[in-house]
């Protein structure tokens, strides 16, 4: 275990910031830290304005560049291997172990499947993103023509993504369509979720029973929508959530009072099966990623 080489964080400042001074303005801003922690990291030099070591009463003006300069830290542990599944000059497609974040937050810098595989692959940029403890499929663009072809392809009947799940319970159908809205709701700790929510956006799954055991069932959803979280919120708002998840419970919400949050461990949920049209000959790729043993039919 090694301490990280740190980072810094840099924003220009909007109209919100004007006129504030800087220890209130970081300090709403960026809540994961307490006033007190910001008035250390200021007072220690890490806190700069236009390139110049600020003071907490300094007076804010919307146009400066603010950094945060992090001092290197001991990340949390993640597994850090990943496999190539496929790639070219344009896409990269890898298989993300469960546990190991995609993008930096959290307390998660190196220990995240963009820095490893930066070291091989320095081009490469994510188009989108795994929850921490979902494995598989992540299809990375290798530039920014390749990028911009697909994202604006990926939201599109274009692009098919097949994930497989441990759900819990019995259902009485084999296959289903699941179209609960998904928005915003109210937590404990976090102030709001992703959750059913009649307000929110539409969203779409289509779940095919695999196999039945004892008291759960193994399944492939088909999303055509790629809402936070949405495969764990649909299958609960079904009344299956996902075996062992922390969060949702039947009706696809949080359960009242919880001190879980999304990124705690528990469910079984893998990105098997990526297809969508190659951005340079516009012919169908398909991505296939094995399931772990414990989300295999056989």
């Amino acid at each position: 275990m090694h301490l990280n080489n740190g980072c810094a964080y840099r924003e220009r400042l909007g109209t919100d910031a004007a006129a504030q001074t800087l220890l209130a303005y970081l300090s709403r801003r960026y809540r994961h830290s307490s006033e007190a922690e910001w008035a250390t990291r200021i007072a220690a030099g890490q806190v700069l304005v236009d390139s110049a070591p600020a003071h907490v009463d300094l007076r804010l003006r919307t146009g400066s560049t603010l950094e945060w300069r992090r001092p290197p830290w001991l990340e949390p542990v993640a597994p850090l291997a990943f496999e190539v599944l496929y790639e070219d000059a344009d896409i990269l497609a890898v298989s993300k172990p469960s546990g190991l974040p995609t993008l930096p937050g959290a307390g998660y810098l190196q220990h995240t499947l963009l820095f490893q595989v930066r070291q091989c692959y320095p081009d490469a940029a994510p188009l989108h993103r795994l929850g921490r403890w979902t494995s598989g499929i992540v299809l990375c663009a290798r530039s920014p023509q390749a990028s911009a072809k697909l994202i604006q392809q990926w939201s599109t009947p274009q692009v098919s993504k097949r994930y497989r799940a441990l759900a819990s319970g019995t259902p009485a159908w084999d296959e289903r369509k699941i179209t609960d809205a998904i928005g915003p709701v109210s937590h404990p700790l976090l102030g709001s979720v992703h959750a059913v929510n009649k307000h929110g956006k539409p969203a779409e799954s289509r779940v095919s029973v695999l196999q039945r055991r004892a008291d759960s069932f193994l399944c492939d959803v088909w999303i055509t929508t790629g809402r936070a979280h949405q495969i764990r919120i649909h299958l609960a708002a079904a009344d299956h959530p996902l075996v062992g998840d922390p969060l949702y419970i039947a009706g696809g919400v949080p359960a009242k009072d919880t001190r879980a949050v999304p990124g705690d461990s528990g469910y079984l949920l893998h990105a098997a099966e990526l297809r969508f049209p190659h951005p340079r000959s516009n012919v169908e790729q398909v991505i296939l990623c094995e399931p772990p043993p414990t989300l295999s039919d056989s």
